[in-house]
């Protein structure tokens, strides 16, 4: 499908081509809404072996939110020119795989709304139970009609299962992964969630993302995300890394280390600028000014720079000894656990 109208499919397209035999590019998924379909790309750079690091990006999960996938558009173009000179970039690429998912959900995208062509909210939709939490934001069943519906509980909506498939393909095998899924909304700050969202207990490798966010804070002193669990702001349903990060820990071998995370861009900070937009469609959700789009389009290449040089650089936070694990541990629940 090529639409003018859907400009975010089109700037990937014109992105696919530019790449061409430098990318690895597969739909891996195609989903039919009122007789259109739209394909779900998975972009692969770098190298094939099964032993090197994967970084993975994901956008787009709940199409309001747009600014996630314009992200990692913007961000592609830059890797896009940065392969034509930048021998740096390109011998990182040699040791590593880069993953990209900008538009898992391209009806939603296309339509401007949260759920898919269903109703469902895909970050709702996993077979996981919120502990003890009935809000209605929280996910639920009771109709497609109402925001935060989960969908059948049966099986998963096409979209959510071709992202576990791409996981589970590209990021599983590998000796250590992290992803980052792009989100907008939640309050006045940028935000990086790690798992649990459906639980307030800790992760099993707790210590390894305190020494991450510790060597972030160390190495950027002046960043400006707040790093917690999730599930310090609130607990939901059918978090897709929540299931995913317990799949992996139940099937995976001890010496693979898997970091899922979610940066929640803070847009109450556009609105606080501009108040009227909230009256808009995407005002809640996206910055609606050009010069604000653009800022927030090179606003995350620091930490976006930061994921990669960790995943290549990793002994000081994913390898920890026991005696440092510990205490890593202790000091992070802590700090998010007290």
């Amino acid at each position: 499908m090529t639409d003018k109208s859907f400009v975010e499919l089109t700037q990937l397209q014109e992105i696919i081509k530019q790449l061409g035999d430098r990318a690895r590019v597969e739909v891996v998924e195609r989903v039919v809404y009122k007789d259109r379909e739209f394909p779900i790309h998975c972009i692969a750079l770098g190298s094939e072996r099964p032993d090197v690091p994967v970084l993975g990006y994901f956008g787009g999960v709940h199409g309001l939110e747009k600014i996630g996938s314009e992200v990692i558009l913007s961000y592609l173009k830059t890797i896009v020119s940065l392969l034509d000179w930048d021998e740096e970039f390109k011998q990182r690429l040699q040791h590593s795989r880069l993953i990209f998912m900008p538009i898992i959900n391209p009806v939603g995208v296309y339509l401007g709304t949260r759920c898919n062509g269903n109703g469902v909210d895909l970050m709702r939709n996993a077979p996981v139970e919120g502990d003890g939490n009935t809000k209605l934001y929280s996910g639920h069943r009771l109709s497609p009609r109402l925001p935060w519906y989960r969908g059948d509980v049966s099986c998963m909506e096409k979209e959510a299962s071709a992202l576990c498939r791409v996981i589970t393909k590209h990021l599983f095998p590998a000796p250590l992964s992290i992803a980052i899924d792009l989100h907008s909304g939640f309050g006045v700050h940028d935000r990086l969630w790690f798992p649990y969202a459906s639980s307030r207990k800790p992760i099993a490798t707790l210590a390894e993302v305190f020494a991450w966010k510790k060597l972030f804070d160390r190495s950027y002193p002046n960043h400006f995300y707040k790093i917690e669990p999730m599930s310090q702001e609130y607990v939901i349903n059918g978090d897709l890394w929540d299931y995913l990060y317990d799949d992996f820990s139940q099937s995976q071998q001890t010496d693979k280390l898997f970091l899922p995370l979610t940066l929640e861009m803070g847009s109450w900070v556009w609105l606080r600028k501009s108040p009227l937009h909230m009256f808009q469609r995407h005002g809640l959700f996206h910055p609606l000014l050009p010069h604000r789009q653009q800022r927030i389009l090179r606003r995350h290449f620091t930490l976006f720079d930061y994921l990669y040089r960790s995943l290549l650089y990793s002994q000081e936070w994913a390898h920890l000894q026991a005696d440092q694990k510990q205490i890593y541990a202790e000091q992070a629940k802590a700090l998010w656990y007290a």
